[in-house]
C-alpha cells in the first residue's frame, strides 16, 4: 500500500468523524516520519462504537470484509487487493483502551499515552506510541521485517526492545 492510498483512506475516515490510530508497519514509519519499507496493508485501531460508520466509509471506497476474527480484529480488502487490518478498541474514561484478544480474559491494553501522532509523507496522522509498538512486538517469533522495525525504533528513540 502506497503512502498516497494510506493518506486518502485516513482522510475519508477523518471526514466521517471516525477516530482511528495507525499501527503496524505504517505506524512505525509514522513515528519515524519516513517510509522505510513497502507495506502490504494498513493496520488501524478504531473506537468499537464507531465501527458501523467506519465500515460504511470503507464500503463506499470498495472495501469488503474478507477475514473475521472478531472481537479481536478483522480485515477488509479493497481495490487492487489492498488490505486494512481493523482492531476495535473499547475506551475507558481515563483515555486508556482495551482490545479483545483471541484468548478470552486476556485483552490487549493500551494506556492513554499509547495514542500519539506521527507523520506519513509529511502529513500528521494519529498513531500508536513507540512504547505500544514495542509492547506489541513481543511474544512471538519475529520476522526479519519485525527485527528491522525494532532496530529502527531503537536507533531513533533509544528504547529497549525484546529482539
Amino acid at each position: 500500500m502506497e503512502s498516497e492510498t494510506a493518506l486518502a483512506l485516513l482522510a475519508a475516515i477523518r471526514e466521517a468523524r471516525v477516530d482511528v490510530w495507525v499501527g503496524g508497519g505504517w505506524g512505525i514509519d509514522a513515528l519515524l516520519g519516513e517510509q522505510t519499507r513497502p507495506h502490504r496493508d494498513l493496520d488501524l485501531m478504531h473506537r468499537a462504537e464507531q465501527e458501523p460508520r467506519l465500515l460504511d466509509v470503507l464500503a463506499g471506497l470498495g472495501y469488503a470484509e474478507t477475514l473475521d476474527w472478531r472481537p479481536a480484529r478483522f480485515v477488509v480488502t479493497g481495490p487492487e487487493g489492498r488490505e486494512i487490518d481493523l482492531h476495535p478498541l473499547r475506551f475507558n474514561e481515563d483515555g486508556s483502551a482495551e482490545q479483545s484478544s483471541l484468548e478470552e480474559g486476556k485483552p490487549f491494553r493500551y494506556p492513554a499515552s499509547a495514542f500519539v501522532t506521527g507523520s506519513i509523507a509529511g502529513e500528521t496522522v494519529p498513531c500508536l506510541s513507540v512504547e505500544q509498538q514495542v509492547e506489541f512486538h513481543q511474544g512471538y517469533e519475529p520476522t526479519g521485517r519485525d527485527r528491522d522495525d525494532m532496530r529502527r525504533l531503537r536507533e531513533a528513540f533509544g528504547v529497549a526492545t525484546h529482539f
